[in-house]
């Protein structure tokens, strides 16, 4: 384990996220005339002095990243610059916000979970509004990919990090050559996309504030939003539909866009098999929806339409946008979304959730299983596409689906301990797991009549789902710090 070298990414990640956090919301303060420099002033100053520290004081180390190191990196950058994220809402007077409140509110934003402990959002300062989904943008894909771009300038080899972080099941495909090619590929996709995104907001009639802040949640798979009633809030349909066409596109793998991009071409998408299950499950569930809110009078056609198109696509992408209170549908509605949750987006996507592809595995295997019963002699590869799956991937895919469905359970039970009833429990903890934000019951509009003790197991949980439980749990192995 090379420590030397960890505490000098770390430091660079401080410094990084110190001016990418707090600056722009320092030039809204300045824009709208309020008192706010200082909550982002003095973490600004903060963060980076830690970080500067940090970095000199490992300014010498030029070791190269091994797979331990990039795992422990990855465990810090979220446990640790969620902590220093915590700042600005702890310096704010409005709003008045707990030490456990401030950092609950930090990690949702930089997991992009949207599971929010604050009321009364549409009277805070536009800064700390800003903030909030800025957050979210930096953690859906900024940072990380990021300094993986910068870190080769400094002699460090970024692979060990990429993997660590990057979610899915195949963890070596890179888009380009050099990995700091691919974290600026990411990023100038994840930007262009964002700015769309922001236009296509503002065209339909949000206006500029509004139009590039929900830019950042809906790209980044959030779910924050500058008003307490989230979409809703706007009552526009057309803001609904936008809505859907871009957490529809974020929740595609990236890697996908890149090679559409590239190739000028929309073949990619068609040939690939987890965006046409994502397509598939998407519109099943949306289907279901649509028939069920008709037929049980909820809405008309036309509001059965968009608001059950919109849900489907907000909560199964792992958005967490909503633009009615889904949990007052009929009651099979609020739990088949919650399960199109647990399936989530594609991997590589800033979505969260087990992830299309897994859930196609196995599938897939499940299928095979079925064809041995009846030929037990017989050879069934399983194919994505025209390619086999090694027994290898099969194996982590399984593994990953043993250990969620176990931290789940053990969650949820340390839930049941705090005192909540089972229905709160179970779709907080299916909520932050998975990254979607609003649950149902005590958490279906916010968590903040929790006990403190239920937030904090909610971050771990956040956490969890945000490095897809494996890259935190290795750090309690003891084969993990054996030399």
């Amino acid at each position: 384990m090379h420590f030397s070298i960890i505490v000098k990414i770390l430091g660079i990640l401080l410094m990084l996220f110190s001016f990418f956090s707090n600056l722009p919301p320092m030039v809204v303060a300045l824009i709208y005339r309020e008192n706010t420099l200082f909550e982002f002033g003095a973490p600004l100053l903060i963060t980076f002095s830690i970080g500067l520290i940090l970095f000199l004081l490992t300014f010498r180390s030029k070791q190269e990243l091994h797979t331990r190191d990039g795992f422990l990196v990855v465990v810090l950058f979220w446990t640790v610059l969620g902590t220093f994220g915590c700042l600005p809402f702890l310096f704010a007077p409005d709003p008045m916000l707990t030490f456990t409140d401030a950092v609950f509110e930090s990690i949702s934003g930089l997991t992009t979970t949207g599971a929010t402990v604050i009321t009364g959002i549409d009277e805070l300062p536009r800064s700390i509004l800003f903030y909030r989904q800025q957050l979210q943008w930096l953690g859906g894909m900024g940072i990380v990919a990021l300094a993986v771009a910068v870190l080769p300038m400094l002699g460090i080899g970024g692979m060990q990090l990429y993997r660590a972080e990057m979610p899915g099941p195949v963890k070596d495909n890179k888009l380009v050559p050099r990995l700091a090619e691919t974290a600026k590929a990411l990023w100038y996709i994840y930007l262009a996309l964002t700015l769309a995104c922001a236009l296509a907001y503002w065209m339909v009639g949000m206006n500029l504030f509004d139009a590039i802040t929900h830019s950042f949640a809906t790209i980044a798979i959030g779910g924050f939003s500058t008003h307490d009633a989230s979409i809703a809030y706007f009552n526009n349909p057309a803001v609904e539909l936008v809505a859907v066409v871009f957490m529809f596109i974020a929740g595609i793998n990236f890697a996908l866009h890149f090679t559409a991009w590239n190739r000028r071409s929309l073949r990619q998408y068609l040939d690939d098999p987890e965006t046409r299950f994502y397509v598939f499950i998407l519109s099943l569930i949306a289907v279901i929806t649509i028939v069920v809110l008709r037929i049980s009078n909820t809405y008309d056609l036309g509001d059965s339409l968009i608001k059950g198109l919109f849900q489907v696509v907000s909560v199964t992408t792992t958005t967490g946008f909503t633009s009615a209170d889904f949990s007052t549908w009929p009651t099979i509605l609020p739990n088949l979304l919650l399960y199109g949750a647990i399936i989530g987006a594609c991997a590589g996507s800033t979505g969260g959730g087990i992830k299309v592809v897994r859930i196609l595995l196995i599938f897939k295997q499940g299928l095979r299983e079925v064809q041995r019963l009846i030929h037990p002699r017989a050879e069934f590869p399983i194919k994505l596409g025209r390619n086999a799956v090694s027994n290898r991937v099969m194996e982590a895919v399984w593994g990953f689906f043993s250990v969620y469905v176990m931290v789940f359970m053990t969650m949820l039970l340390a839930l049941l301990a705090t005192g909540l009833d089972i229905v709160t429990a179970f779709s907080a903890v299916g909520a932050c797991i998975n990254n979607l934000g609003p649950g149902l019951e005590g958490v279906a509009l916010h968590y903040g009549d929790l006990p403190a003790t239920a937030k904090w197991i909610l971050c771990l949980t956040m956490l969890m789902g945000r490095l897809e439980v494996f890259t935190l749990l290795v750090l309690f192995t003891p084969t993990f710090w054996r030399r």
